[in-house]
This record gives C-alpha cells, sequence and structure tokens, in this order.
C-alpha cells in the first residue's frame, strides 16, 4: 500500500486546533514548545517528538513528548547529527534507518530507542536556532505527509518564539529555560544544569546537593481564594528559596507547586543540610497579600550526591522520598497540636 504524500484532513485539524491552543498560552514559550511536541507525537504517530534547540555546540532536549520524555534536558553534540546538519543546511532531513545512515550519530541514537527519524529546523529572526524531531522505533516509519504536518508545526513554534521576542538568540533561550510565573529556571533548565553538575562533580570529586521542595498549602489558597492569589504565593516561595541560596546554587520551579534547588560544590552534607533547614523554615514565615494572611510553607528533602544515589533519576527519587517523609512529619505534628 502506498503511504500518503499529503497530509490527511484529520491531521490539517489538529495542527489548527493546536494553533488555537498556543493562542491561549501566550508568550510562554515553554509550554508552547511542549505542547507542539505533544501534538507532533500525536499526529504523526510517533514514538516520541523533541524541540531541541542549539547551545555552545550543543543540542539540547527543551521540549520532549510520548518515548522521550525521560530525556528533558540531554545534550548531544551537534557534530555528526542529523539535527545539527538539519540547522546548518536549514533544511528537512529524513532518516529511513539510524543503523545504516552515516549522518545520524549511531549510538545516540541506540541509547534514545531511535530507528527512524524526521527533523525540520526552527528559524528566528532568519537564523536556525534549532529543530523539531518526531522519531520511530521502527524503520521508515514516516511518509511526506508526515514531513509537511512536521513543517507546519515547526511554524507554529517560530510565530510562537517570533511573539515572545523580536531580539537574538540569547534572549529567546532565557524565554526557552525559565518559568512563566515565576522567572526561575524551568524542568528542562534545571535537568540539564543536574546532569552537568553530576559530571562536573565526578571528574573534580566534590559534592553536589539536590532539593526536592513541595510547597504547602497551595490548594486551600486556590480553593479559598482564587488562581490570582495562589500565583501570588507561588511568587513568593519562589523568592523566599532564592533568597536563602547561593549565586552559584540553581533554583527551579518545575511545575505546579513543586521547586528543586541544585546546591553547587556543598563541601559536605551538613552544610546541605543547613541549607535545606534555611529554606524550609524560610518558606514558613507569615506571608500577607492584599490584607490576608496566607498559611504557606514547604516541605524539603536532600540528597547528596554521590553519597545517596550515582544516576540523576536515582538522586531525585531519594530527594523525593525525603521530602515526603518531611511532609509526612509535618502533618503528624499538626495533627498532635490540634488535639
Amino acid at each position: 500500500m502506498k503511504k500518503p504524500d499529503q497530509p490527511s484532513p484529520s491531521q490539517l485539524m489538529s495542527v489548527i486546533q493546536t494553533q488555537t491552543a498556543i493562542a491561549k498560552l501566550g508568550l510562554d514559550l515553554n509550554a508552547v514548545m511542549t505542547l507542539v511536541a505533544e501534538q507532533a507525537q500525536q499526529i504523526t504517530h510517533a514514538k516520541g517528538a523533541v524541540v531541541e534547540l542549539a547551545e555552545d555546540g550543543d543540542m539540547v532536549y527543551r521540549a520532549v513528548s510520548g518515548g522521550a520524555a525521560h530525556l528533558l534536558g540531554l545534550r548531544l553534540k551537534m557534530a555528526n547529527s542529523l539535527s545539527g546538519r538539519c540547522i546548518s543546511e536549514n533544511t528537512t532531513l529524513y532518516c529511513m534507518d539510524s543503523e545504516v545512515d552515516e549522518r545520524v550519530d549511531r549510538d545516540a541514537c541506540r541509547r534514545v530507542g531511535l530507528r527512524s527519524m524526521a527533523v525540520v529546523p526552527l528559524v528566528h529572526c532568519g537564523e536556525g536556532i534549532g529543530v523539531l524531531k518526531i522519531y520511530s522505533s521502527e524503520v521508515n516509519a514516516f511518509h511526506d505527509g508526515d514531513l509537511q504536518i512536521l513543517s507546519l508545526m515547526s511554524e507554529l513554534i517560530a510565530a510562537a518564539m517570533f511573539h515572545a521576542t523580536r531580539y537574538g538568540a540569547q534572549e529567546l533561550y532565557k524565554l526557552a529555560t525559565q518559568d512563566n510565573l515565576t522567572g526561575l529556571a524551568n524542568r528542562a533548565l534545571f535537568l540539564d544544569c543536574l546532569r552537568q553538575g553530576m559530571e562536573k562533580a565526578r571528574y573534580s570529586n566534590k559534592v553536589l546537593g539536590v532539593l526536592m521542595i513541595d510547597m504547602d498549602g497551595l490548594k486551600p489558597i486556590n480553593d479559598q481564594y482564587g488562581h490570582r492569589m495562589g500565583d501570588a504565593a507561588l511568587k513568593e516561595i519562589a523568592q523566599r528559596i532564592l533568597k536563602n541560596t547561593r549565586h552559584e546554587d540553581l533554583v527551579a520551579r518545575l511545575g505546579g507547586d513543586e521547586f528543586a534547588v541544585i546546591l553547587s560544590s556543598v563541601q559536605n552534607q551538613e552544610l546541605a543540610s543547613a541549607a535545606m533547614n534555611r529554606i524550609a523554615e524560610a518558606c514558613g514565615l507569615p506571608f500577607v497579600f492584599e490584607n490576608i494572611r496566607l498559611k504557606i510553607g514547604a516541605s524539603v528533602g536532600l540528597a547528596v550526591y554521590p553519597e545517596d544515589a550515582e544516576t540523576s533519576e536515582q538522586l531525585l527519587e531519594y530527594a523525593d522520598q525525603k521530602m515526603y517523609v518531611h511532609k509526612k512529619l509535618k502533618k503528624s505534628s499538626e495533627f498532635i497540636g490540634n488535639t
């Protein structure tokens, strides 16, 4: 059966619906990229979709969907990669089989679980700054219609980038890597920096700490006073965390009421624990917004590399578990205090 060389009506309708959804996201560039990756994956029936941005000779996974979800923040060298070639040639490229295509980084393809892929350039102000990629674990999984859909989807991202900023790649990088509400680093930048920080700590034989922070009290505030009050409380927690970390530490909002901190080059577990306690105490201080006293706080968990875990996934899981222990202890204390 001959594969279609034109997008189907249902695929085109999905593109239009995506455009409408993007309009509602405003200038939140990271949300736009994530939405387009999700829609590109679904429309083309790909295993995964990725938005990669070119940064310092690397292609960085800044938005992901489907089978690529665990790869957010991953860095791959531009040289000898199809994505890097896509940017330099400023054209759509298709790999039918990564095992025989000399243009691809074969080891990286195997790591991702990729056998065929299509990449289209993301162009901002006349400059190729990244790619939108779909991939499959099967050989020759895509057709001309899929490539046309991918091109349309890349133009949606490009339009969002243009409306977000008409300046160069540096301003665009900032918008793509920060949380729209708080201005903190977003999840993609956090994971990217965590991988780099662990690699640096490994080579220099130093310690790196990670804090997972869950804001307490957001849902009651949203339920009682609305999301405007909730957003104010989130911004306040973000500022309190920032004020109690060092300049070299990275503070991120991972989404919802979740925050995280990379404690760079802490000398030992005691200093990392002191930073954790300082943040937890600061987040629990009184907060008054528009003459309304809001009850806020934070549950915090600490993991130290390499003592507690050897991979980024294990490190985050360890810190997350410690955070939930802290949250449970706080609830127990509140219950005892109320009896």
